[in-house]
């Protein structure tokens, strides 16, 4: 099974104490960790919401707004996607992240085609597949 784990956190907060740059090693510590393990299939930290847009769609046409995201209480600062047995054992990972007061990670199972059997028609699953595969293909996966 595949699981994500969000980091959520204030990013007002966050912007203003810059971080202590002993972080950088203790994340690197947590992600070797889970390389040498075999269950870290990506992960990534993502700039503050000032360098991005929300794209709503609560109509005909999509509206976009630019950031920053002030009126979210939380936001998303990353990512990481593991492949484990079980969400107990991916809430086993998480609890190892080296983060501060504040910050939490938001333990979530990534759906599988074999999630929506009997529900998606299966003509539709083996193209999800077959996009997947081509996906993986393109970026050397």
């Amino acid at each position: 099974m595949r699981f994500m784990l969000l980091l959520k956190y204030d990013e007002a907060a966050q912007m203003a104490t810059p971080p202590d740059p002993a972080i950088f090693e203790e994340m690197g510590r947590f992600n070797t960790a889970m390389v040498d393990a075999g269950v870290l299939l990506a992960g990534e930290g993502l700039m503050p919401s000032a360098q991005g847009a929300v794209v709503a769609f609560d109509g005909e046409e999509p509206t976009v707004s630019d950031g920053p995201f002030t009126e979210a209480k939380e936001l998303v600062g990353g990512f990481w996607i593991l492949k484990v047995d079980s969400l107990e054992e991916a809430v086993s990972w998480a609890r190892r992240a080296p983060f501060r007061d504040g910050e939490r990670l938001e333990v979530r199972r990534v759906t599988e085609a074999e999630d929506f059997e009997g529900i998606a028609p299966q003509e539709v699953l083996d193209a999800e597949e077959e996009l997947r595969a081509r996906a993986a293909q393109q970026h050397g996966g």
